[in-house]
């Protein structure tokens, strides 16, 4: 007879990424990315920490906690054959919404665990840590299934990415568009669109891209990075605000987060570069 399951959350993420569309899709491509998990505490949890900062990465489980639902079938970022299988990807709109990422161990302080590569958002539940054992979890020469591209597959230690990225280049307008964006908020504009893109530029709805008139249009949060592409490689030609006009004009709208695009369409970038 089967019974329900109880899971209790060990712990939750504090990390800068507060929504999914800013969540990198693997920790890989959150590389840097700085965060704390902090465990609860009157668990005894200090106890079951000891000896796990001698690993340099760690396992975390977690619990994909802002999804409603699942889906049998989905649409991966990097398919460029159709919707897959969900059990077949790593999509979070799972029947049970549990994930899995390896992320890099800094430290722990009592019960803090230091980590980097963090791709999951603030607040997430933690369900399980383990220590990442390279000698058993990196299994080389592993096939890569609907990924796999036969004339990059290696039996090397550490495989390479099967869909290799694109090369993204900057346009100076749009790297001092992007270099004010970065110093008059807190969104790292560049290197989110840098990551998204490099993965590919077709339109896709889970990376924000889609077409406009005879160009491409990336949405990072609430702007626009505009782009064109030319064999593998990316070419960002400027941003613009993906608010309308008529939103940034109108004054009566007392909304903070429409102070830097009033001031970047009126120019600012410009005078202050």
């Amino acid at each position: 007879m089967r019974r329900a399951l109880t899971i209790e959350p060990i712990g939750y993420v504090r990390a800068p990424l507060a929504t999914k569309v800013e969540a990198a899709r693997q920790p890989r491509a959150s590389a840097g990315v700085a965060g704390t998990i902090e465990l609860d505490p009157g668990k005894s949890f200090e106890h079951a920490l000891l000896d796990l900062d001698g690993w340099e990465y760690i396992w975390v489980l977690f619990w994909f906690d802002r999804n409603d639902g699942w889906r049998p079938k989905v649409l991966p970022p990097r398919s460029r054959s159709g919707r897959k299988g969900v059990f077949a990807t790593r999509s979070p709109h799972r029947p049970n919404p549990i994930g899995l990422s390896a992320v890099r161990l800094e430290r722990v302080e009592g019960l803090t665990l230091h980590v980097r590569d963090l791709d999951m958002l603030d607040g997430t539940p933690v369900l399980d840590i383990k220590p990442y054992v390279a000698y058993t979890d990196a299994i080389a020469g592993a096939r890569s299934g609907w990924l796999d591209d036969p004339a990059l597959v290696t039996a090397s230690a550490a495989p390479p990415d099967p869909v290799p990225a694109f090369d993204v280049q900057w346009e100076p307008d749009a790297a001092d568009q992007a270099a004010w964006i970065e110093a008059r908020t807190s969104l790292p504009i560049r290197d989110r669109a840098t990551a998204t893109l490099a993965l590919g530029p077709e339109p896709h709805p889970y990376r924000r891209i889609r077409r406009d008139g005879d160009g491409l249009v990336l949405a990072v949060t609430s702007w626009r990075a505009r782009f064109g592409v030319d064999g593998r490689t990316v070419r960002v030609r400027e941003i613009s605000s993906g608010y309308r006009d008529a939103q940034l004009t109108a004054r009566a709208v007392r909304d903070e987060d429409l102070g830097p695009h009033r001031e970047f369409r009126d120019g600012a970038w410009r005078r202050e570069r």
